[in-house]
């Protein structure tokens, strides 16, 4: 899958005026996001860009600050040595559970090593929403429970659950990098217990159930498809979500109050936000 890079320049700059443009491209399609010093670095999908819509989100924006920017066409490739040269460096969390790529030499003494070898741009650990579920998965018990990693670009998630001790674990990505990267991974990390599918919300039919559902996406595609996470959520079953801002969370629980689901807590950081809901009536 092709994306779609557009580099941001805002003057004057701030980190307000970064996070407000941030959400407002989220709004539009647009799924991870680069600080830089003079403003954002922003990935859409080739399939879902649109010229107009930024041109749009930029002529209304509520701040003072004069936008301009850029695109350019990122093709599909192997990411490796984009991420060695540039972003990813071994991600270590709490002393718990460090995150590296082959090409990496840290030594393998935590709790949870994982391997990691990205083929797109996105799901390393290094975006605060994954970080974010990531200590969510430290903090719950995994030891028998099905999983659905929604959403699972290099299925880091559904890796470290299934190290947590999750069984069975359904991992699912529009994405066909997506899903060859993730079945790479698997190898990489010796995970045998992941079945790995391509395609959206539309696979889950009811056949199967689950106990913990891990969707970091974004907010539209959550909000779309919570009532989909909903059917197919065991009693008491856990719904963790992530790939937003703090401000969406009211709409996101309204959403999830609907469907039976009741919020435990939030997290943050850098104003991206995670939540944990659960069945109602069973906390």
């Amino acid at each position: 899958m092709n994306y779609i890079e557009a580099v941001f320049l805002c003057n004057p700059h701030s980190e307000i005026i970064t996070e407000v443009l941030s959400a407002e491209l989220a709004e539009i399609g647009f799924e991870s996001f680069v600080d830089t010093e003079r403003g954002s670095t922003a990935y859409i999908q080739e399939s879902l860009y649109s010229k107009d819509a930024i041109d749009a989100v930029l002529e209304n924006f509520p701040l003072e600050s004069k936008i301009t920017y850029t695109t350019s066409l990122i093709e599909g490739k192997d990411w490796n040595e984009e991420w060695e040269k540039n972003y990813f460096k071994p991600l270590i969390i709490d002393d718990k559970c460090i995150i590296q790529s082959t090409f990496h030499n840290e030594p393998a003494s935590y709790e949870y090593n994982i391997y990691i070898d990205p083929k797109m741009a996105f799901g390393t650990g290094h975006h605060q929403t994954t970080e974010l579920m990531i200590r969510e998965i430290l903090d719950v018990d995994f030891t028998g429970k099905s999983v659905l990693d929604m959403g699972c670009g290099t299925a880091i998630l559904g890796i470290l659950a299934s190290m947590r001790g999750a069984d069975p674990i359904l991992a699912i990505d529009i994405d066909e990098w997506a899903y060859d990267n993730a079945k790479e991974n698997l190898d990489l990390n010796k995970i045998s217990n992941i079945d790995v599918q391509i395609g959206g919300a539309d696979l889950l039919t009811g056949d199967k159930t689950f106990d913990v559902i891990l969707a970091n996406i974004n907010r539209n595609i959550l909000l779309n498809d919570i009532h989909v996470y909903a059917s197919v959520l065991n009693p008491e079953g856990i719904l963790f979500m992530s790939g937003f801002y703090t401000e969406d969370i009211p709409a996101l629980t309204e959403e999830c109050n609907k469907h039976g689901l009741s919020l435990i807590h939030s997290n943050n950081k850098d104003n991206w936000a995670n939540v944990k809901f659960i069945k109602k009536g069973l906390v």
